[in-house]
């Protein structure tokens, strides 16, 4: 008799490090033990997005909330982090490609990740809570939401939302045809425009309602249906990150290998139009706020307007994200440095993402120290870009070294990272 329990199948682990289930489509590439090998190179890609991401922000965040020192350190600023924005619309399109719809029972599903993510998510929140800030407030704040200082850790209380919904969508998700499909897509890539048209209504005035630890939330103005009394309008049920769990379902689905001339042809156009919303949306507002001199600054409410484009719930984004799937895709190589360095560090990916910023920071610091800080620093012009791309590179391979070798640690490492 065949027993009732479903054995685990080989192949990659999410972005969390479990265990993929479901058929892989055909012509889809992978090695012999079922890994999806684009998946690895997109995870790692993705962790070092983050870095830079994050190495960018000491140049436009600061004092009351928002500064900005000079016209430079805006430009390099908007360039850097519009560059790779879409690195966590990628994290959950990947995790959407491998798990969903999910083969499994919904008990052993929420199983699997209560175990990978929440202890090592704990673990790290209490580090990050004695660590950074006073620790009682910190440990009262954990309550109702994440402390301020480690403001990274949003994505796992985000992508365990979207997990909740997994096993509720999965049934549609099997049976679902490409038409329908596609017209859900369009319904959310409309839904990417909101914000934009939020801040055109409302002439780009901002209100911001400050929660836990000082944590800044932008006042909406309000759209098709949402009031004081209702925040849930129209396209709420159609919006944000669930969008991104349909773009992995449908790649996953209808999207066969395309030859690179395709790929470039549909990718290329995608990135640079996202890339321009994004990176213009960002310079427009400063130069407003600036009206013609730097340093400019402001309470955090500046910041958030500033990044009005930016935000992963914006076309440019989604666009940006499109192209980087695409391209992706087209990855094949599983030699030698695939197998030895990249696979490790796709497996600790999580562990990376939640320690990374007690590691990012010093070394933020230690570049600004050695360098100086805008056109007045050691390298001029050139020191911003420097400063960025120098600590995120620096701080990545540290911590996907100290990641790696704690998983490696027998039995306990995976519940660490």
């Amino acid at each position: 008799m065949r027993s009732g329990k479903r054995k685990r199948r080989p192949g990659n682990q999410d972005i969390f490090g479990i265990f993929a289930a479901g058929k892989i489509n055909k012509g889809i590439r992978t090695m012999e033990n079922g890994r999806v090998i684009w998946i690895d190179w997109l995870r790692v890609a993705a962790c070092f997005m983050v870095f830079v991401v994050h190495s960018t922000e000491p140049f436009y965040l600061g004092g009351e909330g928002a500064r900005i020192l000079t016209e430079a350190d805006a430009f390099w600023s908007s360039f850097f982090d519009c560059l790779v924005r879409a690195c966590v619309p990628l994290f959950v399109i990947a995790s959407s490609y491998l798990q969903f719809p999910i083969r499994y029972s919904t008990g052993e599903f929420f199983k699997r990740r209560a175990v990978r993510i929440l202890v090592p998510f704990i673990l790290w929140t209490l580090v990050y809570a004695f660590v950074w800030g006073e620790p009682v407030t910190n440990l009262k704040d954990l309550a109702l939401n994440f402390n301020y200082a480690a403001g990274h850790l949003w994505f796992v209380y985000m992508i365990l939302g979207v997990y909740l919904l997994m096993p509720l969508l999965s049934p549609w998700a099997e049976k679902v045809g490409k038409k329908e499909l596609t017209v859900y897509l369009g319904i959310w890539l409309l839904t990417t425009l909101i914000p934009l048209i939020r801040d055109w209504a409302s002439s780009g005035a901002t209100t911001v309602i400050y929660g836990p630890s000082g944590l800044p939330r932008q006042a909406l103005y309000p759209l098709w249906g949402e009031a004081s009394w209702n925040a849930y309008g129209t396209f709420y049920y159609f919006s944000g990150f669930i969008g991104y769990l349909l773009l992995g379902l449908y790649f996953r689905k209808f999207v066969g290998e395309l030859s690179w001339t395709r790929t470039l042809v549909i990718s290329v156009p995608c990135y640079i139009a996202g890339f321009a919303i994004a990176f213009g949306g960002f310079l427009r507002r400063v130069h407003l706020s600036a009206d013609g001199a730097f340093p400019v600054e402001g309470l955090v409410e500046k910041a958030v307007w500033w990044e009005t484009t930016w935000c992963n719930d914006t076309i440019g984004v989604a666009l940006m994200a499109i192209a980087w799937i695409l391209i992706f895709k087209k990855i094949k190589a599983e030699g030698r440095f695939y197998k030895k360095a990249l696979q490790p560090v796709s497996n600790a990916s999580y562990g990376i993402y939640l320690m990374h910023l007690l590691i990012l920071v010093p070394i933020c610091g230690l570049f600004r120290g050695w360098l100086g800080s805008g056109e007045e620093g050691v390298l001029g012009f050139w020191t911003t870009p420097v400063e960025i791309m120098g600590a995120a590179v620096t701080a990545f391979i540290a911590t996907a070294i100290t990641a790696v070798i704690i998983r490696a640690i027998p039995r306990i490492g995976k519940y660490i990272v």
